[in-house]
């Protein structure tokens, strides 16, 4: 018998995408871990710790399931983007994006029954158009970057910005689905 599955994550976006896979997570149960990065830290390095903490976090209050946690960061250069929460970050987040590339990382971790851990960290590269104040303009009034990594989601009208993906477009959308399968069925896990 196959341990439940529980995605420590609140994202209508993970949910989905892994639905794609036919993976129905048994529950739904988020973590209280503090998301804030260390001074220096790297982007790959934040999403790796932040997904592996979840992950641990919510298996230790779940002994005998498998929990899945994600944390998707956004670097341009060294510099972490935030998450945005008002209208003034995810301006400040495009502006710097505009005609640039940058960095998505998500780090999917799998906390096992036991001792079990099992950590991918998932690079995809973006660039984005130079983006006019009107296009700024109108994606900010959209509310599509409302607690957005980056203050962008892809999977909306953002896309039409995009110029090039080299990498995982599902990565960008918050959970790499090639990882994730392969980290589910690395545990023994497959969907029924």
């Amino acid at each position: 018998m196959k341990p439940p599955l529980i995605l420590a994550s609140a994202s209508p976006r993970r949910r989905a995408l892994l639905a794609q896979i036919g993976v129905t997570p048994d529950r739904i149960v988020t973590s209280g871990v503090d998301e804030a990065e260390y001074p220096g830290e790297l982007a790959a390095d934040v999403a790796g710790r932040l997904a592996s903490e979840k992950a641990a976090s919510v298996a230790a209050e779940n002994p005998g399931a498998l929990v899945l946690a994600a944390d998707t960061v956004v670097g341009v250069g060294r510099r972490i983007l935030p998450k945005a929460e008002d209208e003034a970050t995810a301006r400040a987040c495009l502006d710097l994006l505009s005609g640039r590339a940058h960095r998505v990382y998500t780090g999917v971790a799998l906390a096992g029954p036991g001792d079990e851990r099992r950590l991918r960290v998932v690079e995809t590269r973006v660039k984005v158009k130079r983006l006019t104040p009107s296009d700024i303009d109108r994606y900010v009034a959209s509310g599509e970057w409302n607690g957005k990594a980056g203050g962008y989601g892809i999977q909306g009208a953002f896309e039409a910005h995009v110029i090039k993906i080299i990498g995982s477009y599902s990565n960008i959308v918050g959970l790499p689905l090639y990882e994730t399968a392969c980290l589910l069925e690395g545990a023994g896990w497959r969907a029924s």
